[in-house]
């Protein structure tokens, strides 16, 4: 499917001919580029990878707050070992897929 870049806000549109106007700035279908197919097949492949950081952010955001809560907890030396490192490296993985996600957009991989 041909791809359309918005050349006002970068809105991505996929369909045969671009949108009348589009839905996230209200440009008119003028504002529109047709997307290479080369740059189209890079997003396409870049949206699995890019959901699945979206999903695994979440998932760490989840596993950091457990850490927080087990921490608080303070059972014994042992279980705050472990839901501390729990935490700082769910912390550390988020900043990591934060990083990689503003490289993906920064090359046209996102769309």
């Amino acid at each position: 499917m041909q791809k359309w870049k918005c050349t006002i806000c970068g809105y991505i549109h996929d369909g045969d001919a671009p949108p009348d106007k589009c839905p996230r700035c209200g440009a008119p279908k003028d504002k529109f580029e047709k997307i290479p197919d080369d740059k189209s097949k890079l997003i396409d492949r870049s949206r699995l990878s890019n959901g699945l950081h979206k999903k695994l952010f979440t998932l760490l955001e989840e596993i950091e707050h457990i850490g927080s809560k087990g921490v608080e907890d303070n059972l014994d030396p042992g279980c705050v070992a472990i839901f501390t490192r729990a935490k700082d490296e769910a912390h550390l993985l988020r900043k990591f897929i934060r990083a990689e996600i503003e490289a993906h957009v920064s090359k046209g991989k996102w769309g």
